[in-house]
């Protein structure tokens, strides 16, 4: 994920990684298949372990979601992120509003208000925010929007991290912003669902560029 193997590059062979990683040759191979089953590297017969181009990589995988993270994410990742949330995130509200029964409806309410809490830190915001997400992606009744949770944590994770602190108003309307979804969901109106998440989308793709500039300008 940072380059250190670059792109289109061949691996050390296996006696290097067993001494550079202090692993047993059976753990090496097992995360060689590992790392194979996600597209990050292609075994060649007399040629090596090569790493493959980004566009065969599983970006869908949790793992290496979080591998991005742990070796730093820049602005264009993180838009991208969001670019796939808004291909699907307003969507699964407009479903909500259609299939949701009360006690989902009701479980929205109690997640949206817990964004409200003053003693939040940009960790628990962050978790408290993953939860309605989900929760929304669970009540579209659509297994494959819940398959895409991955996506919503690392995103939601970025902006909180990149972004300013809830002690500020960086995030003083997310409570707000969020119960005006579930207001019409329980409204049952679909539409008004769809763009009441297109905008906190838009709203937290906002702090992320706004972060980025800040860190520019410092």
């Amino acid at each position: 994920m940072s380059g250190v193997f670059p792109i289109g590059g061949i691996l050390p062979g296996d006696s290097d990684l067993l001494q550079r990683f202090k692993v047993s040759r059976t753990v090496l191979r097992e995360s060689m298949k590992t790392l194979a089953a996600k597209g990050l590297v292609v075994p060649r017969a007399r040629v090596g372990t090569r790493v493959t181009e980004r566009i065969h990589w599983n970006m869908f995988d949790n793992e290496v979601l979080t591998w991005h993270f742990e070796s730093g994410v820049n602005e264009e990742f993180l838009l991208h992120l969001y670019d796939i949330r808004l291909a699907f995130e307003p969507f699964a509200a407009s479903l909500v509003a259609e299939r949701a029964g009360a006690e989902e409806v009701e479980l929205l309410r109690r997640l949206a208000l817990a964004m409200a809490a003053p003693e939040h830190t940009a960790d628990s915001l962050a978790l408290a925010d993953l939860h309605f997400h989900l929760a929304v992606t669970e009540a579209s009744h659509n297994p494959f929007m819940r398959s895409l949770g991955g996506l919503i944590e690392a995103a939601l994770v970025g902006m909180f991290r990149m972004s300013a602190p809830p002690s500020s108003n960086g995030f003083a309307n997310i409570a707000d912003t969020h119960m005006a979804i579930v207001d019409a969901i329980a409204a049952r109106d679909g539409q008004t669902a769809y763009k009441a998440m297109e905008f906190v989308i838009f709203d937290g793709r906002q702090h992320v560029l706004e972060a980025f500039s800040a860190l520019a300008d410092a």
